[in-house]
Protein backbone atom coordinates (compact mmCIF):
# COMPACT_ATOMS: atom_id res chain seq x y z
CA UNK A 1 0.00 0.00 0.00
CA UNK A 2 1.21 3.49 -0.77
CA UNK A 3 0.88 5.50 2.43
CA UNK A 4 2.01 8.68 0.72
CA UNK A 5 -1.25 8.91 -1.25
CA UNK A 6 -3.95 9.39 1.33
CA UNK A 7 -6.63 11.98 1.97
CA UNK A 8 -5.93 11.80 5.70
CA UNK A 9 -5.05 14.94 7.60
CA UNK A 10 -1.40 15.37 8.55
CA UNK A 11 -2.31 16.49 12.06
CA UNK A 12 -5.05 15.86 14.55
CA UNK A 13 -8.41 17.46 13.74
CA UNK A 14 -11.68 17.73 15.62
CA UNK A 15 -14.20 15.21 14.31
CA UNK A 16 -17.90 14.65 14.76
CA UNK A 17 -18.06 11.23 16.43
CA UNK A 18 -21.63 10.72 15.21
CA UNK A 19 -20.18 10.10 11.74
CA UNK A 20 -18.27 7.09 13.07
CA UNK A 21 -21.22 5.02 14.23
CA UNK A 22 -23.19 5.32 10.98
CA UNK A 23 -21.85 2.21 9.22
CA UNK A 24 -21.79 -0.01 12.30
CA UNK A 25 -24.51 1.49 14.48
CA UNK A 26 -22.14 1.37 17.43
CA UNK A 27 -19.39 3.88 18.20
CA UNK A 28 -17.34 1.33 20.16
CA UNK A 29 -17.42 -1.15 17.30
CA UNK A 30 -16.34 1.59 14.90
CA UNK A 31 -13.43 2.57 17.15
CA UNK A 32 -12.38 -1.07 17.44
CA UNK A 33 -12.42 -1.41 13.63
CA UNK A 34 -10.34 1.74 13.18
CA UNK A 35 -7.93 0.60 15.88
CA UNK A 36 -7.37 -2.77 14.22
CA UNK A 37 -6.86 -1.10 10.84
CA UNK A 38 -4.37 1.36 12.39
CA UNK A 39 -2.43 -1.60 13.79
CA UNK A 40 -2.37 -3.22 10.33
CA UNK A 41 -1.12 -0.01 8.72
CA UNK A 42 1.51 0.45 11.43
CA UNK A 43 2.77 -3.10 10.91
CA UNK A 44 2.96 -2.60 7.15
CA UNK A 45 4.90 0.64 7.55
CA UNK A 46 7.26 -0.93 10.08
CA UNK A 47 7.87 -3.92 7.81
CA UNK A 48 8.55 -1.63 4.83
CA UNK A 49 10.94 0.54 6.86
CA UNK A 50 12.77 -2.48 8.25
CA UNK A 51 13.20 -3.85 4.74
CA UNK A 52 14.70 -0.60 3.51
CA UNK A 53 17.02 -0.28 6.51
CA UNK A 54 18.05 -3.92 6.19
CA UNK A 55 19.71 -3.05 2.89
CA UNK A 56 22.22 -0.94 4.81
CA UNK A 57 23.16 -3.51 7.41
CA UNK A 58 26.70 -4.72 7.17
CA UNK A 59 28.83 -6.77 9.48
CA UNK A 60 32.07 -5.08 8.59
CA UNK A 61 33.32 -1.62 9.48
CA UNK A 62 34.45 0.56 6.62
CA UNK A 63 34.79 4.20 5.59
CA UNK A 64 31.50 4.17 3.71
CA UNK A 65 29.61 3.56 6.94
CA UNK A 66 29.22 7.29 7.58
CA UNK A 67 27.62 7.79 4.14
CA UNK A 68 25.31 4.82 4.64
CA UNK A 69 24.35 6.15 8.04
CA UNK A 70 23.24 9.42 6.42
CA UNK A 71 21.05 7.50 4.01
CA UNK A 72 19.54 5.56 6.90
CA UNK A 73 18.81 8.81 8.70
CA UNK A 74 17.13 10.27 5.61
CA UNK A 75 14.96 7.17 5.21
CA UNK A 76 14.01 7.28 8.89
CA UNK A 77 13.15 10.98 8.67
CA UNK A 78 10.94 10.29 5.66
CA UNK A 79 8.98 7.65 7.57
CA UNK A 80 8.64 9.92 10.60
CA UNK A 81 6.95 12.52 8.38
CA UNK A 82 4.35 10.10 7.04
CA UNK A 83 0.77 10.49 8.14
CA UNK A 84 0.15 8.57 11.36
CA UNK A 85 -1.58 5.18 11.01
CA UNK A 86 -4.48 6.23 13.24
CA UNK A 87 -5.27 9.20 11.01
CA UNK A 88 -5.06 7.03 7.89
CA UNK A 89 -7.39 4.42 9.40
CA UNK A 90 -9.95 7.04 10.43
CA UNK A 91 -9.96 8.50 6.93
CA UNK A 92 -10.25 5.06 5.32
CA UNK A 93 -13.16 4.23 7.63
CA UNK A 94 -14.96 7.48 6.84
CA UNK A 95 -14.43 6.89 3.10
CA UNK A 96 -15.80 3.33 3.48
CA UNK A 97 -12.53 1.78 2.32
CA UNK A 98 -12.18 -0.62 5.26
CA UNK A 99 -13.56 -4.13 4.99
CA UNK A 100 -14.90 -5.46 8.27
CA UNK A 101 -17.40 -7.98 9.45
CA UNK A 102 -18.92 -8.94 12.75
CA UNK A 103 -19.52 -12.71 12.94
CA UNK A 104 -21.92 -12.29 15.88
CA UNK A 105 -24.22 -10.12 13.72
CA UNK A 106 -24.18 -12.47 10.73
CA UNK A 107 -27.23 -14.66 10.26
CA UNK A 108 -26.74 -18.35 9.91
Amino acid sequence: MDFKKTNAEQSIVTRDIRKFDGPTGNIYEAVAIMSKRANQISSEIKEELSGKLQEFSSHTDNLEEVFENREQIEISKHYEKLTKPTLISVQEFLEDKVYYRNPSKETK
